[in-house]
């Protein structure tokens, strides 16, 4: 994947401005830098959700993209079950993702009985069941309110997908989660170093 002298700003606020960037096609990489610095309009370019005004973008496209946004965007009055019910497939199981996520018991359960972190961990899950025919993982600050061990749990099942992911995170136990980190700052966006390994 690779991003060639993008140009993208919000009306006079520019956000990226002839940045280049080449990204690993495989294992789990992490963008890692301030809030508002531009990780999550860099990953919306990557998924297709937004358009370079200039530049170039070599990426496999939104039908082959999975993204977990900053916010868990689920379903008031859905169970976790019919979270993940709602993006898959008629009849698809949606069992095993819940498992991976620690919630299996909590199938039936509604959104409203459920806690933030358990909110987000059903993102993840829904996530991580949309993902299985896709090319690329997208993931805006997916551990958040998730301990450190169904953290490092779920990361093993994201792993098993065996598609590159790359994902923005501010804390240090997310960022040790992946095997490169490239640090940013901005606006604009701008690398301050790359780290693999």
């Amino acid at each position: 994947m690779r991003l060639e002298h993008v140009f993208f700003s919000y009306g006079d606020k520019v956000i990226l401005d002839d940045f280049s960037l080449s990204l690993p096609d495989s294992g789990v990489t992490a963008l890692s830098g301030p809030s508002g610095c531009g990780k999550t309009t860099l990953l919306r370019l990557l998924a297709g959700l937004l358009t370079p005004q200039r530049g170039q973008i070599d990426a496999p496209g939104p039908a082959r993209t999975a993204i977990l946004f900053q916010e868990d965007r689920l379903l008031p009055g859905f169970s976790a079950a019919a979270q993940l019910k709602a993006v898959l497939p008629k009849g698809a199981d949606f069992r095993e993702a819940l498992e991976a996520v620690g919630l299996a018991a909590e199938a039936d359960t509604p959104l409203e009985a459920l806690s933030g972190g358990m909110k987000r961990r059903v993102a993840l899950a829904r996530t991580l069941a949309y993902a299985r025919d896709k090319s690329l993982l997208l993931l805006d600050e997916p551990f958040n309110g998730v301990d450190a061990d169904n953290a490092r749990r779920i990361m093993a099942r994201l792993r098993a997908l065996r598609i590159p992911i790359l994902l923005s995170a501010h804390d240090a136990e997310s960022l040790a989660l992946a095997d490169s980190v490239i640090s940013v700052a901005g606006p604009p966006l701008s690398t301050k170093f790359y780290k693999i390994g």
